[in-house]
Parts: C-alpha cells; structure tokens; sequence
C-alpha cells in the first residue's frame, strides 16, 4: 500500500528503458479472422427465443459483438452480423443485415414473429424478382387507389361545405334586407309603418302566442267587470238596507215619544182620575250588533255554485 502513494519509484542501475515495450499484434494475425466489434444496439423486430421462448420486441437495447465478415457483400454493400443474448437463457441469438430487402434476417437462435416480404407465400418459399416485381405493382395500384378514394371523399366534403356556405349566405341576405326594410319602414312611416311591416314577417308561433295573451286579456277584463257590477249590486242591496233599518228606527223612535206623551198624559190623568188602567209600557230599544253579509268571491271571478240537491 505504501507503495502506491509514492512520487518515485526504484530504478536499478541496470534498467534500460528501451527493452520495455508493448505488445503489439502482428498486421497479418489481426487480418486472420473477420473484425468484432463491441456495440450498444436495439432490436430491429419483435423475435421469440427458441430455447426458452422468451419473446424480446422491437427496440430493446442489446450489448452485442459486431462482426465484419470480408467475403459476404450484396452489390457492394458490406453485410453486418450481430449476436446479442437472451434476456431470459441467455442463449446466442444472432442476425445480419440485408441490404437486398432493407431489412434484416435471423440466421439462429430465435424467431422472428413477422416477415413483412414474405406475406403471401407458403413457409420456406423465396419471392423471384417477378413476383417481387408484381407485389409492387399491385401496391403501387392499391395506393392510387386509395388516393383516388381519398379526392373523392375531399370532394364529397368540399361540395358539402360550399353547400352549407351558401345556405349561410343566403340566411345572412335575408336577415340584412328584413333589417334594411324595418329601418327603413321606421324612418318613413313611424310606428304604424314599423308595426305593419313587422305583421308580415311575424312567424306562425309568435302570432299563436299574441292571440292567447289577447285571450287571457280579454277574460281578465270580463272577470274584472262582472266584479265590479257585483260590488255595486252589493253596495246597493245594503244602503238599501240601512235606509230600511233607519226608516223602522225613525218610526220606533216616533212610536216610543208617543208612548212617552201618552204614559205622561195617563199618569196625570191616572193622578187625575185613578180610575183609568195604566197603558203597558213600551218596548226597549235593542241595541243588537248587525251582521254584514259577507262578499261572494267566487261570484266576482265568475264562478258559479253548484245548487243542492235538497
């Protein structure tokens, strides 16, 4: 440990520092075999290992070994194989790449879940140039195709939106001269031209509920007239009434001064001559509390009592 912490270190008298060295390959061994390299890559395809059948998708990240192999190129294209590990067995899995379909191939290993070149074919079945050939075509087609589908449809939309636009325009227009032609009836004529040239463009539901407000009106004013003749008619029948109940106070007043006279002209005459009965006397006055009659408040709303039976 003391060793470590030390500036210097012990050099014999005999050290010659040209005899040491590093250890460096030969060109010719390094070029023996094909050139690996360590590499941090993801996944291009979802693939499923064949040993355990763990299933690793596209774009996990792998330590894997690069190789270079010298002799396999594809029209001048270097062709690149990888090995990567399991996740689960840690079992050699490896794959190249294929610059023939810009994709790559598994070669052992694993599985790959989907072969997007090879749809249509039978297991084991290589595609030739013609039917690769053909499978273009057919898509080229498809996609003009749906292109064709896809202005119709632009179409179909554009129709119907400059369709709606002047549905727009034409609500818009109608507005602006129904507002041109109220201003102006307002301006020239006054109230009644203003009320005349609204009456023709009064909608059907704004007419039914002016004639129901002019209806409830109208029974209103009749409920409110049958009332007051009630309470005149009512007024009558009771100065009707006091003037008949003043009459009969008058005539019992009269009466009672009378009975007074007559009772003093018997006593002086009973003092005078005791010979004569004594007249009986008069009655009290009653001071008895009048009840008024009560109002009949369904008479003034104009509502009729259903009579008896008995």
């Amino acid at each position: 440990m003391s060793e470590r912490k030390v500036l210097t270190k012990y050099y014999p008298p005999d050290f010659d520092p040209s005899l040491v060295g590093r250890a460096r390959k030969s060109k010719g061994a390094a070029q023996a075999g094909p050139k690996v390299q360590t590499v941090r890559l993801m996944a291009p395809f979802s693939l499923r290992c064949v040993s355990c059948g763990e299933y690793m998708y596209r774009g996990r990240k792998f330590n894997a070994r690069k190789e270079t192999p010298p002799g396999e190129k594809y029209l001048g294209i270097q062709l690149y194989r990888f090995y990567i590990r399991c996740t689960r067995c840690s079992a050699e899995i490896v794959f190249r790449t294929d610059p023939k379909n810009q994709d790559y191939v598994m070669e052992r290993g694993a599985k790959r879940n989907t072969d997007p070149w090879k749809r249509g074919l039978e297991q084991g079945e290589e595609e030739t140039d013609e039917q690769r050939l053909d499978r273009l075509e057919r898509e080229m087609a498809e996609a003009e195709g749906e292109e064709e589908r896809n202005a119709m449809a632009e179409l179909e939309a554009k129709t119907e939106d400059a369709k709606r636009e002047m549905a727009i325009a034409d609500a818009l227009d109608e507005i602006r001269s129904r507002n041109a032609r109220l201003e102006r009836a307002q301006r020239e004529g006054g109230g009644d031209a203003l009320e005349a040239a609204v009456a023709g463009v009064v909608r059907p539901e704004e007419e039914e509920r002016r004639r129901q407000e002019e209806e409830d009106a109208e029974a209103a004013r009749r409920a409110f007239a049958f009332a007051r003749r009630q309470e005149v008619l009512e007024e009558e029948v009771l100065e009707e009434e006091e003037e008949r109940n003043g009459a009969n106070g008058s005539a019992g007043g009269s009466a009672t001064a009378a009975g007074t006279s007559a009772s003093g002209s018997q006593s002086t005459s009973a003092v005078a001559t005791p010979d004569i009965a004594a007249s009986p006397a008069p009655p009290p006055p009653s001071f008895k509390r009048q009840v008024k009659k009560k109002k009949d408040h369904a008479a003034l709303l104009g509502i009729k009592k259903k009579q008896p039976l008995i």
